[in-house]
């Protein structure tokens, strides 16, 4: 078979990637292929479903500029197809004058990053969420949420209906140069496609490597693990509710979140994982953890960050530990209240000298494109994303 285009992954920035192509040239041959059995397997169907307004992120950064564009492309597409959205917005809540601090600064980012928010004093914050408990807070309106993997499947139909090609169970095992071309092992068979892009996510830097591109950074994996309240509680709060996040880490917190499903659940906590896409509590596989943890960047990330690491090690052994940082700002929440859930991995992409990467990292090498890092808010930002490589590669 002969494709113009071979899509590797199915998530929803694979799916929205292989949707715009196919709109912007229609007729086009493209193949996406995921080695899972349905779509959005990974961290797309395990995320908390925010749609995130782009208030934490640095000015400038292609995660802000997608986050902003994200949010009223995700609006207008689930619109279309009768997909889940609510706006119910998210109060950042601050408990203490350290973070009341924090919670400033980032009003003073909200404005450079053409985010609307309102400060919330004491009084107001108890007159909006009368169950949480703080001394300020920052309101984010805009803040929604949604079914990305629903989204991820209609992208996919759209895909489909306009000719393209969905394959699952089809892992992507090797790629050569033919001519002008490339030769690529997918399932069973060997395919000749004119260019590859990559949407791996937690195997991107394997994916990429294996394409013939040296990546610079290592893909470690953080389990979020998540509980879920019982439906008595489906009412406790009305909006997301975010502890101030730590400043110096890509991680926003413990936090409530409604569910477009009406269910409540609390997490996540980020805890380094020695399995990058087996999700229960103790899961090990020999060739991640040793990936991992023979890694020099992992060694000087936990040197640079001890107090955190520590911390979210704790609330992953420790149910009373995990309940501190939601009893912070919900005291009604009780240790009974809280059922297992889920987890999920965030692929956090890690440079040798322990520096974690902030922003999206996409490389263009030849034919080949490969998404190195975009963990959240990519799901926000899939539809922007995906046309900004369209707009590289076309």
């Amino acid at each position: 078979m002969k494709y113009d285009y071979l899509i590797i992954g199915a998530g929803i920035i694979g799916a929205a990637l292989a949707a715009e192509i196919i709109r912007r040239k229609p007729g086009v041959r493209i193949l996406i292929a995921e080695k899972e059995a349905a779509a959005a397997w990974h961290q797309t169907g395990r995320n908390s479903g925010v749609v995130h307004s782009g208030v934490y992120y640095t000015p400038g950064s292609l995660k802000t500029r997608f986050c902003r564009e994200g949010m009223a492309m995700t609006k207008a597409f689930c619109a279309t197809h009768g997909i889940a959205y609510e706006e119910r917005g998210k109060l950042l809540v601050a408990t203490n004058d350290t973070e009341e601090s924090n919670l400033a600064r980032l009003q003073e980012r909200a404005v450079q990053n053409a985010v609307h928010a309102e400060w919330v004093d004491q009084a107001q914050l108890r007159r909006l969420e009368p169950a949480i408990t703080g001394q300020a807070g920052l309101l984010i309106p805009a803040t929604a949420i949604t079914d990305y993997t629903g989204i991820t499947k209609a992208l996919l139909a759209q895909t489909e209906s306009a000719g393209g090609t969905v394959r699952f169970n089809a892992p992507v095992r090797a790629a050569r140069k033919a001519g002008e071309a490339y030769d690529v092992s997918v399932g069973a068979e060997t395919v000749s496609v004119g260019r590859i892009i990559a949407c791996s996510g937690l195997a991107s830097d394997r994916v990429a490597r294996m394409l013939g591109i040296t990546p610079g950074i290592r893909i470690l994996p953080f389990r979020g693990e998540y509980f879920v309240l019982p439906s008595h509680l489906n009412t406790v709060v009305r909006h997301l509710i975010y502890p101030v996040p730590d400043p110096t880490l890509p991680f926003l917190g413990v936090h409530l979140t409604p569910m477009v499903d009406g269910t409540i659940t609390v997490g996540p906590n980020a805890v380094l994982a020695l399995a990058r896409e087996k999700y229960a509590h103790f899961s090990f596989d020999m060739r991640d953890a040793a990936s991992a943890l023979c890694f020099p960047g992992l060694w000087k990330m936990l040197a640079k960050h001890p107090g955190p690491t520590w911390r979210e090690l704790k609330g992953s052994l420790f149910k009373s530990y995990y309940l501190q940082a939601v009893r912070k700002y919900c005291p009604s929440i009780q240790l009974a209240d809280l059922a297992t859930y889920r987890s999920a991995n965030r692929a956090q992409a890690v440079r040798p000298d322990g520096t974690l990467v902030d922003d999206f990292l996409i490389e263009h090498s030849g034919g080949i494109t490969a998404i190195l890092n975009a963990p959240s808010p990519a799901a926000t930002g899939a539809m922007p994303i995906a046309a900004k490589i369209a707009d590289d590669i076309l």
